[in-house]
């Protein structure tokens, strides 16, 4: 018997990951307790620091709701010879640079991003193709597979800096058994979570002249 129901599509397999996780996500950080969620993901383990050479620009994020927190690696990247730059928009319809946060202790000195929540350089800031970038996520599995926020942002970035090192940032929560893989998904090199690293490609250092 022919099964009357049609096949799911991947866009449709996709944003129902994306609920289930978003959800799971959400239900984890508000079950922190406050003074402890300042002390996760304070900065980068060694072993993913040493991938990022002094001297290296590092493209960060400006964390939003229940995204992994990022700042405290912002600041230590910061104080230990890298450039850090965010991600920046200047309207909805253009691609996503990179611009440099000149001071990462000053908030005050962001604005916020066309797409809300997050904050971004303004643009007289120097706009910079890091040589490594920290990248969210909404799911990850342990071969490097990412489940992004649908926007195809960092994809379109990616496939066009291919030889940019990428390192997820994720709550363990987040990580899925399988996910579904397009051609143009690109696998990280590591994931770092509260727990764990995961490494499943080979990760180069990101230097200068990368």
């Amino acid at each position: 018997m022919v099964d009357p129901s049609p096949p799911i599509s991947l866009a449709d397999e996709k944003a129902a990951l994306r609920r289930e996780f978003r959800a799971a996500r959400k239900a984890h950080v508000e079950a922190l307790p406050h003074n402890l969620r300042a002390l996760i993901l304070n900065r980068p383990p060694a072993p993913v620091a040493a991938m990022i050479s002094e001297g290296a620009t590092v493209g960060l994020y400006y964390p939003v709701g229940a995204e992994a927190p990022a700042l405290g690696w912002v600041r230590w990247l910061a104080e230990n010879g890298r450039t850090v730059a965010l991600p920046a928009f200047t309207d909805r319809d253009s691609a996503m640079t990179f611009r440099i946060w000149d001071d990462a202790f000053d908030e005050e000195s962001l604005e916020p991003s066309p797409w809300g929540g997050a904050l971004q350089p303004g643009v007289e800031a120097e706009e910079v193709v890091p040589s490594a970038v920290v990248i969210p996520l909404v799911a990850f599995t342990a071969a490097g597979t990412r489940l992004g926020q649908g926007g195809g942002h960092y994809d379109r970035w990616l496939a066009e800096h291919p030889d940019v090192l990428a390192i997820g940032l994720a709550w363990d929560v987040q990580q899925a058994e399988a996910l579904p893989v397009e051609p143009h998904d690109r696998a990280l090199a590591a994931i770092v979570t509260p727990t764990r690293i995961h490494e499943p490609a080979p990760a180069t250092s990101a230097s200068e002249e990368a």
